[in-house]
């Protein structure tokens, strides 16, 4: 098997706060292959978008740190590297689409001079040569009328556009990895599976790997080959996408694809199923189980020891005592 292209082992990833530290991501490990797509699954605040600010070096400071754990981006390990190397990767290697444009993209700049600082930093280019490649990544992206885009400022472009924009500074450099933290928030349907067409479009052309950040089970079966469902910090059940879908293991996976609505069914009026119970602080998790207040299938063994992330098929692992 090829060296992976993001290799996590053992991320923990705890906050400083005044009743003392606590911890965001638990003993996450997984891997992204090349030319693969890996899917982050989860309600908000299970930790999705924590781990991809980890691998970016991005973790708010200075209360935010990588407590335990490894993380490899092509062998090369980043925790603990200098921010000047991690600023050196940023963009270049490894690249990342945030979930709100309009509050990624800088106001006060054009677009194009965006897309052309990244170029101008990571290639070396003279702003000519920058701004010249900037256009092209503009138009690798579908925006119309690429060149005169570029003299124009976020609030000019609509939020489909702006996403296009932040795709287009994402994969400029041609990244060996991408990641998408719900790349398509806020924006209508039809746009949305433009969008997704847009980075199967680009993830085969530049041939790179690709985490994408979602809740959204729809996306992860259209986009992913392999998932990491993730609650309360920690991944309750990783695996291929259709064994997921399929045959999925954990009572969480199964709520989470309980909630879709199927247009298919006999009555299209029934009502939609839903996970009861909410996440629990992530302060006040006990020694067992975290998904045991919510979970059907609970037993006293639940509540007293935590289950560990065991492989149940080929390629397929769930963390549950009654997996």
């Amino acid at each position: 098997m090829n060296e992976p292209v993001l290799a996590i082992d053992g991320l923990s990833v705890e906050f400083a706060t005044r009743s003392g530290p606590v911890q965001v991501l638990r003993d996450l490990s997984f891997r992204v292959q090349p030319g693969e797509t890996v899917a982050l699954v989860g309600e908000s605040g299970c930790g999705k978008s924590m781990t991809a600010l980890a691998v970016m070096g991005l973790l708010p400071q200075p209360n935010g740190r990588i407590a335990a754990g490894s993380i490899r981006l092509e062998g090369q390990e980043l925790v603990g590297s200098d921010p000047e190397q991690l600023a050196g990767v940023r963009g270049d290697r490894i690249s990342m689409i945030f979930q709100e444009p309009m509050t990624a993209l800088n106001p006060v700049f054009t677009v194009g001079d965006q897309i052309a600082e990244v170029l101008c930093i990571h290639r070396g280019l003279p702003y000519r040569e920058a701004m010249r490649q900037a256009c092209d990544a503009l138009a690798a992206v579908d925006i119309p009328d690429p060149a005169r885009r570029l003299k124009q400022y976020p609030h000019e472009l609509s939020g489909g556009m702006r996403q296009r924009v932040m795709i287009a500074m994402a994969v400029a450099c041609e990244p060996r990895l991408l990641i998408a933290d719900e790349p398509t928030t806020a924006l209508d349907v039809t746009v949305q599976a433009q969008i997704f067409d847009l980075l199967k479009d680009l993830k085969q052309r530049i041939g790179m790997a690709l985490i994408l950040i979602t809740h959204d089970m729809g996306a992860v079966a259209e986009l992913a080959d392999n998932a990491v469902v993730m609650y309360a910090g920690r991944a309750v059940e990783t695996g291929p996408v259709d064994d997921l879908l399929h045959a999925p293991l954990h009572p969480y996976t199964r709520g989470l694809i309980g909630c879709i609505p199927d247009i298919e069914g006999d009555d299209p009026e029934a009502m939609l199923a839903e996970i009861p119970g909410t996440v629990p602080a992530l302060s006040e998790i006990g020694p067992g189980c975290a998904f045991a207040d919510r979970c059907p299938l609970v037993a006293e063994i639940c509540r007293q020891a935590k289950p560990v992330l065991l492989q149940r098929a080929p390629g397929h692992l769930a963390a549950c005592w009654k997996a």
